[in-house]
């Protein structure tokens, strides 16, 4: 090893122990149950408030079913990227059914929803070009506009008109893609689409939504952001995945036929990447055609996030802007929210400190994740542990 070398996985190691000294680092909880309103750590059954299968499909017995039946008929892996072999026709099944629920023409499926973020924008837009950016967007949003070379303008988040400022800093680039995430993942709000979709119309830019989180939770058909809006067909490029509400896996873009078509020549995730497991693509047919076909889920999920972000509220903590089944506990300090995570998991419930860097540094909070599955008896439980942990931050 040359010297360096070392110098440099010495710096690695420095860099690691002062995450771990300022609180990071800790290592994931490890279920050894199915995903579910309640699962197995360490051999105790915990409450979970940490998972995003908001409507419980992860373990659903028709989704389970689905995927034995493809492993039967497909086997295990598909055996190549999308462009040789890769493509089956369940994946193409699972594409129509994604673009229904999304109003699009076509939808085109990667490895994850963090690839669709970064792919999309790394291969629509270029030098010459200009991103107008939610400060809160995604990680996978602030990738793929680094990548995609293009100007980057940045707005403070939810701010229509800063978004207009931003916009305005760019008018003389060649093409301007304005990016927002449709529920943000940290702080459970919305974006304001509306405003955002005029201001593009008067700019001439086009809309990009990351609906990760909120496919399946927001509008009458759970169809997302601009559904819940009523703006449905009027944002041109809408990501989704299929990791949350759908509770299998996978990224996808529903768009016009032209982009998706686009996608497939110059999409890297599309290109470099080996397709889902063939019985993935068939779970997902299977909870898209659930979630269409079962509104009382839908309901029960918002009724219950409202009534336990209620809950959380009396109990005297700050829940930010959340008005989704997101419910953040802001306490500012990593190790107040380091403190009431362990408090509250000895209490039998599981609720992840979210610290610097997924969040900014004195912006640390314990994230709750309200299910369609969670029973109002749970829900009780849960906040009689944030109860009783307040003497413990």
């Amino acid at each position: 090893m040359t010297q360096t070398h070392a110098a440099l996985l010495d710096t690695v190691a420095d860099r690691l122990q002062e995450i771990r000294s300022a609180g990071g680092g800790a290592p994931p909880p490890v279920l050894v149950s199915a995903q579910g309103p309640t699962v197995i750590v360490d051999g105790v059954e915990l409450i979970n408030l940490a998972s995003n299968d908001y409507l419980g499909l992860a373990a659903h017995p028709g989704l389970v079913q689905a995927a034995s039946d493809a492993l039967h008929t497909y086997g295990v892996g598909s055996g190549a990227v999308r462009p040789i072999v890769g493509t089956m026709d369940v994946h193409r099944a699972l594409e129509r059914r994604l673009a229904e629920l999304k109003d699009a023409p076509d939808a085109l499926l990667v490895p994850s929803g963090f690839t669709a973020n970064s792919g999309t924008v790394g291969a629509l837009l270029g030098k010459g070009d200009a991103i107008v950016s939610d400060e809160l967007n995604h990680a996978s949003i602030i990738d793929g506009c680094r990548l995609s070379g293009a100007r980057i303008s940045v707005y403070r988040h939810g701010d229509v008109a800063d978004a207009e400022r931003a916009l305005q800093a760019v008018d003389d680039a060649d093409h301007v893609l304005l990016v927002t995430d449709g529920v943000f993942s940290m702080d459970g709000d919305i974006a304001p689409l509306p405003g955002l979709l005029d201001l593009a119309d008067s700019h001439g830019a086009t809309v990009m939504v990351d609906d990760a989180h909120a496919t399946g939770v927001l509008g009458e058909t759970g169809r997302g952001t601009a559904e819940h809006f009523g703006c449905s067909g009027r944002v041109p490029i809408q990501i989704g995945t299929l990791s949350k509400a759908l509770g299998t896996l996978g990224g996808f873009v529903a768009a016009s036929q032209a982009v998706v078509d686009y996608l497939r020549v110059r999409g890297r995730p599309y290109l470099f990447s080996t397709s889902q497991p063939p019985s993935v693509a068939a779970a997902g047919i299977a909870a898209v055609q659930l979630l269409t076909s079962d509104t009382a889920r839908r309901r029960r999920l918002g009724e219950s996030a409202e009534r336990f972000r209620a809950g959380l509220q009396r109990l005297g903590y700050d829940t930010g802007a959340s008005v989704t089944p997101i419910v953040p506990v802001l306490l500012g300090e990593e190790h107040r929210a380091t403190a009431l995570s362990s408090a509250l998991r000895r209490r039998g419930v599981l609720a992840q400190a979210i610290v610097f860097p997924t969040v900014a540094a004195g912006k640390a909070r314990v994230r709750a994740i309200v299910t369609a599955a969670h029973s109002d008896a749970q829900l009780d439980h849960a906040l009689e542990a944030f109860a009783a942990a307040r003497d413990e931050i």
